[in-house]
Parts: C-alpha cells; sequence; structure tokens
C-alpha cells in the first residue's frame, strides 16, 4: 500500500511540479570544500517537510530530507525562526555542479525553488605577480580591481585557497591596520595596495588579493612573495686605539654615483643611528669603487656594530657590517711589528755603549800587562845584576872591577837588539801577551 507521500511524488512528476518553481538561488563552491545551499520558505510552513532534490525530482532524485538524519555527503537544518532551510554538501566534485531544487511538501502541488550550483578548482591563479623583500626590511603589494568592485570589501590572505581566502585574511578594507600589515585602497587608480613591514623569512610564500562579490565568485589576484636572507653580507672586525684614528671602507658601485652614502650605529639593522659626517666622523676618497668613514680621537664607547652603505633601501650587496673594538693604550701590549721597531731604533746606541766599554777594558788590561812587563824586566836585570856581581867578584875580586862589569853588562842587554829588526818585534810579542796585541789594533 502507497503512502500519502508516496502518491504526492508520483503526481508531483507527472504533473512536473519543478516547472513551477519561485525565484532562482545560485550558489558557487569550489572543489573539495562544502557548500551551503539556503532555501527560504513563506511563513505557515514550519512544520512542513523541506527536501533537497536534482534532476526531475522524481522518488530516487530526493538527496535529504529534513525529516530524515544527516548524511556524510548531505546535511540539512531547518531554522523555524528565520524561516530557511539550509543544506550542506560536502566534499563537492565537478560532477555536483548542477541544477537542484528546494521543496516544501504540501497537498497538491510541492512548492519548488531553483537552485543552480557551480563548482570550480580551490586555487588560483593562471598568472602570478612574484615580488620580492629583503629580510628586516618592507615590502608594498599592489592589487588591481576593475570599476565595479569601488565599493566592495578588500581583503588579503595567505595561501593560495579562494575558499577560505576571506575567512583568513590578515587585513581588510574595513580594518586597514593590522600589526605589520597596511592596506591602502587608491579607488582612483583601481588598486589597493597592501604594505608588510619587518619582513621575515617566514613571510615568504603565495598570497592571495580578494574582492567579494554579492554574487558569484570573489574575484582573487596570486601573488608569490620572496624574502631574501641576509646571508651574503661581507662583514669585517676593525680594531682601534683610544685617542688615535680608524678607517671604515664600505663598497660603493658606481650605479650609486649620486646616491647619499649612510654610516649608522646599532647591533641591529633595523635599530640604526644614523652617524653624522661631522665632528670626529668625517668622509673622505668616494670615489667609483668605495667610500671611507674615518673616526678621529677614538673612545672606549665607539666600540660596537656599525654599518655603512650608499643605497637609500636594504638591499643585499649593498652594505658593509663592521664590528670595532677599540682599546685603551694602557691595556695594550707592545706589537711585534712595534717591539721591532724599538729595538731597531735602540741598536745603534747599544753598539755605541758596549764599544765604550771594550775600549776601557781593553786600555786598563793593557797598562795592567805594561806595569807586569816593567816589573818582570826589573825583576830579571837585578837578578842578573847580582849574578854578575858575584862572578865578577871571583874573577877579578875587586870591588872596582866588579861595578864596572855590572854596568858593561846592563848596557850590553838593554842595546843588544836593534831597533827595526825582525829580533824586535820577536822582543815586543815575547813581552805582550796575545790579549795585550789585540786590544792595541782594536784601538
Amino acid at each position: 500500500m502507497w503512502s500519502h507521500q508516496n502518491l504526492q511524488l508520483m503526481l508531483c512528476t507527472a504533473l512536473s511540479c519543478v516547472s513551477s518553481a519561485a525565484g532562482l538561488i545560485l550558489v558557487f563552491g569550489y572543489e573539495g570544500r562544502d557548500v551551503m545551499v539556503s532555501c527560504p520558505y513563506d511563513p505557515g510552513y514550519e512544520r512542513y517537510q523541506k527536501y533537497l532534490c536534482n534532476s526531475s525530482c522524481g522518488y530516487s532524485d530526493f538527496l535529504i530530507r529534513s525529516s530524515q538524519e544527516n548524511k556524510t555527503k548531505y546535511s540539512v537544518y531547518d531554522d523555524k525562526t528565520t524561516r530557511v532551510v539550509t543544506v550542506t554538501i560536502s566534499d563537492l566534485h565537478f560532477d555536483d555542479a548542477g541544477k537542484y531544487w528546494c521543496g516544501v511538501t504540501r497537498a497538491g502541488k510541492d512548492i519548488y525553488t531553483e537552485v543552480q550550483l557551480e563548482v570550480k578548482a580551490d586555487r588560483c591563479c593562471d598568472t602570478v605577480n612574484n615580488i620580492q623583500g629583503n629580510e628586516d626590511g618592507s615590502v608594498t603589494i599592489s592589487c588591481p580591481y576593475d570599476s565595479q568592485s569601488d565599493n566592495k570589501l578588500k581583503f588579503f590572505c595567505r595561501g593560495n585557497r579562494p575558499s577560505t581566502c576571506l575567512q583568513q585574511a590578515v587585513i581588510t578594507s574595513s580594518n586597514t591596520q593590522d600589526g605589520r600589515f597596511r592596506l591602502s585602497d587608491d579607488r582612483k587608480s583601481g588598486i589597493f595596495t597592501v604594505t608588510i613591514s619587518s619582513l621575515t623569512l617566514k613571510d615568504s610564500g603565495s598570497y592571495l588579493c580578494g574582492v567579494q562579490r554579492n554574487s558569484g565568485f570573489d574575484v582573487f589576484s596570486a601573488v608569490d612573495l620572496e624574502v631574501k636572507e641576509w646571508c651574503c653580507v661581507e662583514s669585517k672586525n676593525l680594531s682601534g686605539i683610544a685617542g688615535r684614528a680608524v678607517t671604515f671602507q664600505c663598497p660603493y658601485p658606481p650605479h650609486h654615483r649620486n646616491n647619499m652614502t649612510f654610516l649608522c650605529k646599532g647591533a641591529q639593522r633595523s635599530d640604526c643611528t644614523y652617524m653624522t659626517y661631522q665632528g670626529r666622523f668625517t668622509l673622505h676618497n668616494v670615489n667609483a669603487a668605495f667610500f671611507s668613514v674615518v673616526i678621529t680621537k677614538l673612545e672606549a664607547e665607539d666600540s660596537g656594530t656599525y654599518w655603512c652603505r650608499s643605497d637609500p633601501e636594504w638591499i643585499v650587496g649593498n652594505y658593509t657590517q663592521f664590528h670595532l673594538t677599540v682599546e685603551e693604550v694602557e691595556q695594550r701590549g707592545l706589537s711585534i711589528i712595534e717591539a721591532q721597531y724599538w729595538l731597531f731604533a735602540a741598536l745603534p746606541v747599544l753598539l755605541l755603549i758596549l764599544i765604550i766599554i771594550l775600549v776601557k777594558v781593553c786600555r786598563t788590561k793593557r797598562r795592567q800587562l805594561n806595569e807586569a812587563a816593567v816589573d818582570m824586566n826589573t825583576s830579571k836585570l837585578e837578578a842578573a845584576d847580582a849574578q854578575d856581581v858575584t862572578s865578577g867578584e871571583d874573577i877579578y875580586k875587586n870591588d872596582d872591577v866588579a861595578a864596572m862589569f855590572r854596568q858593561q853588562k846592563r848596557t850590553q842587554q838593554r842595546t843588544h837588539v836593534l831597533p827595526g829588526t825582525a829580533d824586535e818585534d820577536q822582543v815586543i810579542y815575547e813581552n805582550n801577551p796575545t790579549e795585550q796585541i789585540y786590544c792595541n789594533h782594536f784601538i
């Protein structure tokens, strides 16, 4: 026995009830995502059964009824207060696109509302705008839109899924400032811009610029942001002495010829105090290769990290990092070069002192040797005299003859060597040791 409901369904099918649709509902969804089909109904039908069907709404075309439990693919909720029945279709596929009907069961003809579902791939876009930025810097992204979207909501999100972009937007035109993100809308040019400051490496990735539509799919444009790491920056270590000067040499590319040069001090580029080229900081030697900054009369407080560049933006390769250490004079020992310098400077004085000492030593030694030689000769003469006297007395036995004999022997000993002969040299060398001769030659 057929039920009354089955009979109604057969009658509706035979009478083409779906042709009497009240209005048209357009629904748009993305592949793999969910979509909600909301169908309003008139007062007085709150207690009536609602359903969603497709094709011709035959018995086998019913997808879900409000009296049924929710299914995996379809779920239904009837809000009797607002008089809207909502059917959610999960995990959309392209073959889900097409015509549907929202129906309200009643005696006679059911009430139908036509639903047209369009399914689109959840990705964007065929054209991607590539943007580059630098770590710790900022970047501005331009998002164009058509003239019909002047008053529409603009938004900016991360990723490339249009289905969730608005819900996950990092900034919108209704809230133009949010942390590091700022949105500005120029309706005359038809472009809204998003500025991201204090960039980090994690900011690299895909983004979407979106414009909300009242009906249909929202409009998107894709952006790919690459944040460059400060990996190739030249870093130098410098040391200076308090009270003296130190020089920074910064690269200066030819295409920066008309750019202003900068020197700033700080541990981070984002927190760097510009040093004016006045007082102890002066600019020198600006040419096509580099420019120099000289710090005179260094102070202990000058120690720290410096950055010099010749470009208004922090671009990789356009700046140099310096780590300056200022040392006090008392705490700084002599270097090897300085020690060698002082050694060579003092060497002539040391040699002169050594010569003077040697001369004095030789003269003293010579005097002592001469005195020793005289004493020796005197002793020999006295011994010889004594021997001569004894011999004379024994021979002649006469005091006068012995005295004459001693005088004669003394004269012969003193004059038996002629000056200028080889025997004279022999006598000199015999009476003067080698050390005395060396001193004589040295003097």
